[in-house]
């Protein structure tokens, strides 16, 4: 059995993976913590880690079952064919979010199109190219893996 990519209908990630998870379909659907603030109030809400998004292992020959899922669009295809995604690459997503350190680190010189080293954490001597930089958050692109993923920017280097 393979990991797969469902692309799903925008903001169904959720109902899209317990529907699945009810059909007897292993489900990968990573989410992490936000803080999200309005005028009167903060919220710690979960958000899925890759929007519109949801991994799901199954055999190949069962894959046309979870067209039966509202929300589901299609599969993330590479090169002509289903993007089959490792269990190790599941495994370095699982420990990333599982990874409970946080180092504090400046991060002012940091610029789009940087490219940096990851020295600590799950993804250790790993290479990424910043691809953009917030006040709090920043996206980088991890050219192994080939996702780009949003970290906090206390948790960069």
């Amino acid at each position: 059995m393979s990991w797969y990519v469902l692309y799903t209908k925008p903001r169904t990630e959720k109902r899209v993976a317990e529907s699945l998870e009810q059909m007897g379909v292993e489900v990968y659907f990573p989410l992490i913590t936000e803080i999200k603030q309005w005028k009167d109030r903060k919220k710690k809400l979960k958000t899925p880690l890759f929007k519109s998004y949801v991994f799901i292992k199954l055999e190949e020959k069962n894959r046309n079952r979870v067209f039966d899922v509202p929300g589901v669009v299609r599969y993330l295809f590479w090169l002509g064919k289903p993007a089959i995604v490792r269990n190790e690459e599941i495994e370095v997503i699982q420990e990333w979010l599982d990874c409970e350190k946080v180092d504090d680190a400046k991060v002012d010189h940091l610029n789009q199109g940087d490219k940096i080293s990851i020295k600590n954490g799950v993804f250790k001597d790993h290479e990424a190219i910043i691809r953009e930089v917030g006040n709090r958050k920043m996206r980088l692109i991890l050219p192994k893996l080939g996702c780009t993923v949003e970290v906090l920017t206390k948790e960069v280097i």
